[in-house]
């Protein structure tokens, strides 16, 4: 194959996995040599192999057999050449950021690029729809984002699946982009920055490691809850924390939950994490998601031209499905996909044949964090002394409340409620229920409130 081939199949791939993908991942690729039926490519360090093979080699080898090339399979070796840094393009926004696998002295001459993980160009503010449930994590990350003066660090943003979190982590880093394209900025989830110290221990690099993680400008960890009893990770998290909030340099934290609730968390690293700006991402409401249906639609209108839909699906829909973002986007993506193929209208009757299994799952998909979160604000106390240590009888009696609801309004077994709150034991949850009976043969308000939730929660 010719470099002009590879040259017209790299022009492919930018369409295929977006620019910024193209640009941190692909465009660093030297064909070495193609014969066999095996496509040989340089890669400047051995975690950049592995994350292309493991994220781009399938669509490599496509786009290789699409211009005839013939390839079985896809290998990369590392370089032992210098890394030159690109011309004309400026440094991506996933951290191409100087890292160091060799002496000082070759680090000064010419620094090689160590990519976090790649951004999704979708993720932006722009497509982030902004409701009640989100309106304070929004606004944080939008201060964050502006590269002004470090007023809170970290910023740690923490919610269930789907409610954004990693939306806004990735549109923080694009907009860094955009505004200070100079800054270095590191993306990458917990489990990355576990897989990246572990290979410089067995590659006997920590001391490059250490460099790469403190010489940045920005560092945003995703899903910090993997570390959690990891011990030797969480050791080198906290140094790596600490030297970069001693820099005054911006850290930004998600995970499912808030600091003080990860299980299996050092103390120490929890109270790191406290000490900035701690955010929650609540569960969706009606009107969040009908806004999030409302933005999809206009997406697809161009995609497919002609395709109308009726009046009152969206709001059937962001009535029904619950769960989260995630399942609802799926399901307009496929009510839309199905309609255009079979050439019909989006009617109500349509979304219902053609949804039926995720609006059967909706049904039972009230969640303990949608009971926790309406118990919380009825008494008026904070999600977090929901499922937190506190004993006190003005948060310990909600807090059984909600166990007894969680045991009766959802299929979840009692160890795991437990673990929903705040990693207590079965029996912990098997005293709340009991103790929520017996008052309720005496306690008329409980009653009343027990039956003001169950509305609430089942409406």
């Amino acid at each position: 194959m010719t470099n002009e081939t590879w040259g017209l199949v790299r022009e492919e791939l930018v369409k295929r996995v977006g620019r910024t993908n193209y640009t941190t991942w692909i465009e660093p690729l030297k064909l070495s040599h193609l014969r066999n039926g095996v496509a040989r490519f340089e890669v400047p360090t051995s975690f950049f192999g592995d994350w292309v093979n493991r994220n781009f080699a399938d669509h490599i080898r496509a786009q290789l057999n699409t211009a005839g090339a013939q390839v079985d399979r896809v290998e990369f070796t590392v370089s032992n050449r210098p890394a030159a840094p690109a011309a004309a393009a400026p440094a991506p926004v996933a951290a191409a950021i100087p890292a160091a696998t060799r002496s000082k002295a070759a680090r000064s001459a010419e620094p090689e690029d160590m990519p976090g993980a790649p951004l999704d160009a979708r993720f932006t503010f722009d497509s982030f729809v902004v409701g009640k449930p989100n309106e304070l994590a929004h606004a944080a990350a939008r201060r964050v984002a502006e590269g002004g003066p470090v007023t809170f660090n970290p910023l740690f943003l923490y919610g269930g699946v789907g409610l954004g979190k990693t939306h806004l982590m990735h549109a923080i880093a694009h907009e860094l982009q955009a505004r200070q394209p100079h800054l270095r900025v590191l993306y990458l989830s917990a489990e990355q920055f576990m897989y990246r110290f572990v290979q410089a221990l067995r590659e006997r690099q920590i001391m490059d490691f250490k460099e790469l993680f403190r010489s940045v400008d920005v560092l945003m960890v995703d899903d910090v809850q993997f570390i959690a009893g990891k011990d030797s990770t969480q050791e080198e998290f906290f140094h790596t924390f600490n030297a970069l909030v001693d820099q005054n340099k911006q850290i930004v934290i998600s995970a499912d939950r808030a600091p003080g609730e990860i299980k299996d968390l050092e103390d120490r690293i929890k109270s790191r994490l406290q000490c900035g700006l701690v955010v929650d991402l609540h569960p969706t409401d009606y009107e969040l998601r009908l806004g999030i249906l409302q933005q999809k639609v206009e997406l697809y209108r161009s995609q497919y031209k002609g395709l109308a839909i009726s009046d009152g699906v969206l709001e059937f829909l962001a009535h029904r499905i619950t769960t989260n973002v995630r399942v609802l986007e799926g399901a307009l993506t496929r009510l839309f996909a199905f309609a255009s193929l079979v050439g019909r209208e989006i009617t109500l009757e349509l979304a219902q044949d053609c949804l039926a299994d995720i609006l059967r799952a909706s049904d039972r998909k009230l969640t303990i964090e949608e009971i926790q979160r309406k118990v919380a604000e009825h008494y008026n106390i904070r999600l977090s002394d929901m499922i937190g240590p506190k004993r006190v009888r003005t948060i310990a009696r909600p807090r059984q409340i909600a166990m007894y609801l969680a045991k009766q309004l959802t299929p979840r077994s009692l160890p795991e409620i437990g673990r929903r709150f705040g990693g207590r034991d079965h029996t912990t949850i098997m005293h709340g229920v009991r103790k929520i009976e017996e008052l309720m043969a005496t306690d008329s308000q409980l009653n009343d409130d027990l039956q003001m939730l169950r509305r609430l929660l089942q409406g």
